[in-house]
C-alpha cells in the first residue's frame, strides 16, 4: 500500500508521476486546440512533434533518478497526448483527488489507475460532476491551499477557465483546517500573453519562503497583494509578460533547495543561485509550446 504524503511545493521529493510524450498522436486541428498558446503553434506550422517532446521528458526522468526519486508513468495510449499529468488529479496530505477535466481527457486517468489502485481507497476522492478542477490550479503551502479559479460570469465559454467556485469550496469542504485562498485569474481564449490558464502559470512558491510571480496573472490586485504580504516583496521574483508567455514560473522542486527549471531561464537561474539553490536544467521548450511544462507534466505523490 502506497502512503501518499504532500503538504508544500518543496520539501524532499519521494515518488511522483511523470507524463509521457510517446505515441503522443497527430498535430490538434484548430478546432481541437484547448488553449491560445497550442493554437498560436498549430496555425505558425510549429507544433511539437513526439520526437523532439519524448528527449525532453526523459531528460527530466534522468534528473529524478539522479535524486533516486521514484518515477512512475502512466500505461500507453496510442496515439494521445499523455504528458500534463497534473491535470488529471492531485495529491493534498494523504488524499488521492481525481480531477473533474475536459470530457475528452478521461482516458489519461484510465491510465494511471493502476498507480491509483495502491493506495487506500478511504484516501481517494472524485469530485461531484458540477466540480471543475485540475491540479495546475491547486498550490500547497504547508497550512495553505491556494486555488486559481475564473469569477467571470462568463465561465462556461472559457475553455481556459478550469477550476470553477463548486471546485474551491469543494476543497474546502475536505480540509477544513486548512486556509483555502483562491484566486480569480486572468483569461483569453486568443492570446497566451493574457492566459493563466492554470495558477502555476502565474505564481508558484520555492524553497522554504520564496515564490515566482507574476502580477499581472491575477483578476483582482487584492489577490496579488495577499501573496505578496504573506512571503514579503523581497522574498517574490517578479516575472514579465514575455516570460510568463515562456511559462518561467511552472518548474519543479525536488526539494527546498533543489530546482528544475527550463534551460532558456536564464534570469531565474541568476535569481535562484543567487539565493543558494541548486538548479537543475532541462530542455523542455517544444513541450512549453502547449501552454505547460514542468510542474504541469508531473504530479507528486509522496514528499517527506
Amino acid at each position: 500500500m502506497m502512503h501518499l504524503n504532500v503538504t508544500n511545493e518543496t520539501s524532499r521529493l519521494r515518488a511522483l508521476v511523470v507524463g509521457t510524450a510517446v505515441s503522443n498522436g497527430p498535430t490538434p486541428t484548430i478546432q481541437e486546440a484547448y488553449d491560445p498558446k497550442s493554437l498560436e503553434h498549430i496555425k505558425a506550422g510549429t507544433y511539437p512533434l513526439e520526437k523532439d517532446m519524448v528527449p525532453e521528458m526523459e531528460a527530466l526522468c534522468a534528473i529524478f533518478e539522479k535524486y533516486g526519486v521514484t518515477v512512475y508513468r502512466p500505461k500507453l495510449i496510442e496515439d494521445y497526448n499523455q504528458i500534463f499529468s497534473r491535470d488529471i488529479g492531485f495529491v493534498i496530505g494523504d488524499m488521492f483527488i481525481w480531477a473533474n477535466i475536459l470530457p475528452d481527457r478521461e482516458r489519461e486517468q484510465a491510465a494511471i489507475q493502476y498507480i491509483v489502485n495502491n493506495v487506500d481507497p478511504n484516501k481517494v476522492v472524485k469530485a461531484p460532476e458540477e466540480v471543475h478542477i485540475e491540479g495546475g490550479d491547486v498550490i500547497l503551502w504547508d497550512d495553505h491551499i491556494f486555488i486559481g479559479t475564473y469569477k467571470g460570469e462568463d465561465y462556461k465559454d472559457y475553455i481556459t477557465a478550469r477550476t470553477n467556485m463548486q471546485g474551491v469550496n469543494f476543497i474546502k469542504s475536505l480540509f477544513p483546517d486548512k486556509i483555502v485562498k483562491e484566486f480569480d485569474l486572468v483569461k483569453s481564449r486568443t492570446e497566451a500573453r493574457d492566459n493563466a490558464l492554470h495558477l502555476d502559470c502565474c505564481f508558484q512558491p520555492v524553497g522554504k519562503d520564496k515564490a515566482v510571480i507574476y502580477k499581472d496573472g491575477f483578476r483582482d490586485e487584492a489577490d496579488y497583494n495577499y501573496l505578496v504580504n504573506l512571503f514579503g516583496n523581497e522574498n517574490l521574483f517578479h516575472i514579465t509578460r514575455d516570460e510568463m508567455y515562456d511559462m518561467t514560473s511552472n518548474f519543479f522542486s525536488i526539494d527546498t533547495d533543489v530546482v528544475v527549471i527550463e534551460k532558456g531561464f536564464t534570469r531565474l537561474k541568476s535569481w535562484l543561485l543567487e539565493k543558494g539553490f541548486t538548479v537543475e536544467e532541462v530542455p523542455y521548450a517544444e513541450i512549453a509550446k502547449q501552454e505547460g511544462l514542468l510542474r504541469c507534466s508531473t504530479l507528486p505523490l509522496i514528499r517527506d
